[in-house]
């Protein structure tokens, strides 16, 4: 598996956000980074986001992405987009209950190519570990069976 990198591109307040290789928890502080200043533009009007060069997204990467959405839907009123084009990424989005959270089109995205890497931030240890349990509440939260899912994960996190 390619290791993980986000890349971002924007117009006029249009963002496009593409996950490619496999998306894990040591990305955890740039995303939610880059989710503060895209919120923080004057000019927001809409995100998409692409999944299809995505091998993998850990627990933590889903959850942020599910604050994402959160956000966008409480403080501009619209679902944002998600693009899948693996069946395997797409039962996982679904497992976890995204097709509340996002406008879900398991379709390739007609995104421009121009995207670049997202500003890599590295957090401390404790910073990383406050946005992992951050992100499996927000997950636990969509349904009983993710808090099923992540209740004993959570509860170490939270003990150490």
């Amino acid at each position: 598996m390619q290791d993980g990198k986000i890349l971002a591109a924007s117009h006029n307040g249009a963002y496009v956000i593409r996950f490619e290789g496999d998306v894990r928890l040591t990305l955890c502080t740039s995303i939610d980074d880059y989710f503060q200043r895209m919120f923080d533009d004057p000019a927001f009007a809409s995100v998409w986001v692409d999944l299809c060069s995505a091998e993998g997204l850990d627990s933590t990467t889903l959850g942020l992405l599910a604050k994402l959405a959160l956000t966008v839907k409480e403080r501009f009123g619209f679902q944002p987009a998600i693009y899948s084009c693996d069946p395997g990424i797409n039962r996982l989005i679904k497992s976890m209950g995204f097709q509340q959270l996002f406008d879900l089109r398991e379709e390739v995205c007609g995104a421009p190519d121009e995207a670049a890497a997202i500003p890599v931030v590295d957090g401390s240890e404790s910073e990383v570990k406050d946005k992992v349990i951050e992100a499996h509440k927000v997950l636990m939260e969509l349904s009983a069976e993710n808090r099923a899912r992540f209740k004993d994960l959570l509860s170490v996190l939270e003990r150490s």
